[in-house]
């Protein structure tokens, strides 16, 4: 009796060792990603990306808050994600970005700051910038041509304003936007609102301009014009897998997986996927696996 019991726990044990070196051999990633549609988006492509081109296993950690993500990187609980560059400036790096700084300094300053600071490296941007961007009607925009923030400034004094309460706290939002275009909002026109109701409220005339995304679904179903930041106030917000140095050094052939996002997507094209995910007509997974064959991403 006392073999057969010694037996069992030999054979427990041995099976134990063999399943903690099986798990510590294993060749696996954990993609993170935030909490908002296109974030799972990206972060899906760059899961199956992964995926389809190596021979490691992948792990998906989404719907993360900013921060969290973020740390969960810092902390190694995730080995990438996608981030943006006018936010790892400002959120994480905490460094002004100046009215007019061009697009690649901007990512030049993250990549740098990043790497110097939390180890972390910088891949190629895919291309598509999510920046702040102030919207109108058509309508108004025909009988006023309007088609630029500074041509918007004449009538600011008798227009309303919305957006959602952290534009107002920004170094990058409504104070200075106003000081840097001239802008004279009354006080009783600001109005501060949830984002998901900023273009119902251009719809039905309750507002006259609001801040957007560039990137926003709503903007293939909206009629609203989306002026141009002639003066280049907002930041550029360009999309980026940021990874790990030490996931990156043990292995390299993320690297080569991921080559292909560099600048492969435009605005336009993820106002588009937005839609689609938004709309309910795709899920992140067929959404990716689209995105992955339209433009071209397995090579």
């Amino acid at each position: 009796m006392k073999r057969g019991l010694a037996l069992i726990l030999s054979l427990a044990i041995l099976l134990s060792l063999a399943a903690g070196c099986k798990n510590k051999d294993s060749k696996k990633v954990i993609v993170g990603g935030k909490q908002y549609t296109e974030a799972q988006l990206t972060s899906e492509v760059i899961a199956k990306l992964i995926e389809a081109k190596t021979d490691l296993e992948v792990e998906r950690k989404y719907d993360m808050p900013s921060a969290i993500c973020f740390q969960s990187l810092k902390s190694g609980d995730i080995d990438i994600y996608p981030e943006y560059t006018g936010g790892m400036l400002l959120a994480y790096l905490k460094q002004e970005i100046e009215p007019g700084t061009a697009p690649q300094t901007t990512y030049d300053l993250a990549k740098k700051g990043f790497k110097d600071e939390f180890d972390l490296v910088v891949l190629e941007s895919m291309g598509f910038n999510n920046t702040y961007a102030n919207a109108i009607s058509r309508e108004f925009a025909i009988a006023n041509n309007i088609k630029t923030n500074s041509d918007l400034a004449p009538f600011t004094s008798g227009l309303s304003y919305g957006a959602e309460h952290s534009f107002f706290d920004r170094a990058d939002g409504f104070e200075n936007m106003c000081l840097t275009y001239g802008y004279n909002f009354l006080e009783k026109n600001i109005v501060k609102m949830d984002v998901s109701l900023k273009y119902q409220s251009l719809r039905q005339g309750q507002m006259d301009v609001c801040c957007v995304y560039t990137t926003d679904g709503e903007l293939a179903e909206f009629d609203v014009v989306v002026l141009e930041d002639d003066k280049h106030f907002f930041p550029a917000y360009y999309c980026c897998p940021v990874i790990r140095q030490d996931t990156l050094n043990k292995y390299p052939q993320i690297r080569e997986a991921l080559a292909p996002l560099k600048d492969c997507v435009s605005e336009a094209d993820m106002v588009r996927y937005n839609a689609l995910i938004g709309s309910g007509k795709m899920d992140i997974p067929s959404a990716a696996e689209e995105f992955i064959k339209e433009f071209k991403l397995m090579g």
